[in-house]
């Protein structure tokens, strides 16, 4: 298995000023850190953090993509536009983008593909909501929304996503399931994907995305199926985001 990677998911939050701070508290504290890094931003700071982040091995990464290449869609950013400010990621099918966009299991599969074909790894978002986990459907709903893009992947493909599990119920609510209930949805994620390519027992790397901070990383980071995690809120400090990287690192 590669490396752990830690991905900081921004949301809806910064500025430049803000940004600058973090971007180089980061910067500065990376001793220590053996894993892999990335950040995905919101678009209007791709510019700057393109810029900032230039000569590191921080990677880059946008918080959605459209599904078309080109073309009439106002406010869509393509997979092109985001190679341009030397995009390495993109998350797909957040949970937020869900809920808050109505995106479907089709679309998001959809993006994925566009990710793919335009060079970009997507980091694949599945989870439940906490209706769906109080009616025991977790393994239902992670399995739909895998399902939805293994069906549209070639088997060689399945190497190239990073998936992200975040049980949406645990996300900014205080509320963390514990390492041994994450790491049974993460094999389950394996498995489904393993029927698809057998070669996923190690090449796909799988994310655990909810409410992960410097306190509970440790316990999450040493289960077998978790190979990093896509950070929110601790993203926004630059301490918190390496000391998570560190533990990742161990």
């Amino acid at each position: 298995m590669a490396r752990k990677l830690i991905v900081g998911n921004w949301k809806m939050n910064g500025s430049l000023a803000v940004n600058a701070e973090l971007l180089d508290g980061i910067k500065a504290g990376l001793s220590g850190v053996d894993c892999d890094l990335a950040i995905c931003v919101p678009f209007p700071y791709l510019a700057q953090c393109q810029s900032a982040l230039e000569g590191t091995d921080i990677a880059l990464g946008a918080e959605d993509v459209s599904a078309h290449a080109i073309g009439a869609y106002t406010g869509q950013v393509s997979t092109r536009m985001l190679l341009d400010f030397d995009c390495k990621y993109v998350i797909v099918g957040h949970s937020e983008r869900r809920e808050y966009c109505n995106e479907s299991d089709e679309l998001v599969a959809n993006k994925v593909q566009r990710a793919l074909a335009g060079g970009l790894t997507p980091i694949v978002c599945v989870g439940e909501s906490l209706k769906e986990k109080e009616n025991g459907q977790t393994a239902e709903v992670v399995e739909r929304q895998m399902h939805a893009v293994l069906s549209v992947l070639e088997e060689r493909e399945v190497c190239d996503i990073v998936v992200a599990y975040e049980p949406v119920w645990a996300i900014g609510t205080g509320k963390t399931p514990t390492p041994d209930m994450v790491g049974d949805v993460h094999a389950l994620l394996r498995e489904l994907m393993i029927r698809k390519n057998p070669d996923a027992v190690e090449c796909v790397r799988i994310l655990y995305g909810g409410s992960m901070k410097p306190s509970n990383a440790e316990e999450f980071l040493k289960m077998p199926d978790i190979n990093g995690g896509l950070i929110g809120g601790a993203a926004l400090k630059a301490d918190d985001f390496l000391a998570i990287a560190r533990l990742a690192s161990k």
